[in-house]
């Protein structure tokens, strides 16, 4: 089976404590009886910390949507060809090794692709398959290393290159006071992550050797739930859309998904001994843990980087998932579920294990 070999992450240079958004969107926003009856979703988001792509104070001017895409597709190049460079220093590989890319991103607009703009940036394989992919959310993440399992079933003598940026804060629209545009401001940071998975034929070095085999995954989208989540383009930008009803499909129907996904590789979610879950929001996670019978800590590594970093979109799930390479160095044989939602409304949710 596929191996992931290793992740490596990146944040912009502007941390912003939570301590100074609430103070910063009261005066922006106003005092207004919509925005103090929302102010209470800046404590309960559970975010301390997160990484914006410009500071605080960018944000209280008005910005056109041409003026915030350009800074997109800047920023989120000098991301990417961080981490990719880190990645395969970390992986003991050259940047031309990589045989395909996968290149997530929903946040911004960009042609060409950022993942061919990148090969301007940086040194990368001149006849690299490029796969980008845009739309799916904060499933994107799951997705991209779904979709390179199977790629890489097929081409067991490669190495796929998954690589995630979201500059969700580039997203921010000052006149946008619902109650979606409230949270979104609570929630959201900018991050990038690359993950390198390799086929059965690619030899890991000794440094590597317990890395985690994919075995199976399962993409779900639920009918009728299209207004779930997602954007509504304007000619300001990308206004975020999502629903109270979220942590209520988490509970009811992902269960029912990974029971699937399990029975059919004859095992039982006893079986599973680490969850490495999107940190979509507080309540996601309560959801998560609720409709799986597990408690809450299980999914610890989750709430840190959900309180370190807030909901980076697609890039989140990678930054968990690197806490779990770099605390399992023993090969011990356990199973690892890895799943997030997105747009759609959908999941994805991958098997992985510990050999």
């Amino acid at each position: 089976m596929p191996r992931i070999a290793g992740v490596a992450t990146a944040t912009p240079p502007h941390p912003v404590p939570q301590t100074l958004v609430e103070p910063f969107a009261l005066n922006l926003f106003g005092n207004s009886d919509r925005f103090r009856r929302l102010v209470p979703v800046f404590q309960n988001a559970k975010v301390d910390t997160r990484y914006f792509s410009k500071s605080l104070e960018w944000f209280s001017e008005p910005h056109t949507f041409t003026e915030m895409n350009d800074i997109y597709i800047e920023t989120a190049l000098e991301l990417t060809a961080e981490v990719v460079t880190k990645l395969a220093r970390q992986c003991e590989i050259k940047t031309t090794d990589f045989d395909v890319i996968f290149l997530i991103s929903n946040t911004g607009v960009s042609t060409p692709s950022l993942d061919a703009r990148l090969s301007n940036r940086i040194r990368l394989n001149p006849h690299i398959k490029r796969i980008p992919i845009w739309g799916l959310g904060c499933a994107g993440g799951a997705a991209g290393l779904a979709r390179a399992h199977d790629y890489l079933k097929a081409y067991p003598t490669h190495r796929a290159l998954i690589v995630a940026v979201e500059l969700c804060s580039l997203a921010f629209q000052r006149e946008d006071l619902t109650k979606s545009g409230i949270i979104s401001v609570a929630l959201f940071g900018d991050g990038a992550a690359a993950c390198l998975m390799v086929g059965d034929c690619v030899p890991l070095g000794s440094s590597l050797h317990s890395r985690p085999s994919t075995i199976a995954s399962l993409s779900t989208i639920y009918p009728d739930t299209e207004g779930v989540m997602g954007w509504r383009v304007t000619r300001d930008g990308f206004r975020v859309q999502l629903s109270k009803d979220i942590p209520t499909i988490v509970t009811t129907l992902v269960k029912k998904d990974i029971a699937e996904l399990l029975g059919s590789l004859e095992l039982s979610l006893d079986r599973i001994r680490h969850f490495i879950m999107h940190p979509g929001g507080a309540k996601v996670l309560a959801a998560y843990a609720a409709g799986l019978g597990i408690a809450v800590d299980q999914l610890h590594h989750s709430s840190e980087v959900l309180r370190n970093y807030g909901n980076m979109s697609s890039a989140t799930v990678f930054f968990v998932l690197k806490r779990y390479l770099e605390e399992i160095v023993e090969q011990s044989n356990d199973f690892g579920l890895l799943g997030s939602l997105g747009p759609g409304f959908s999941s994805e949710i991958l098997l992985i294990q510990w050999k």
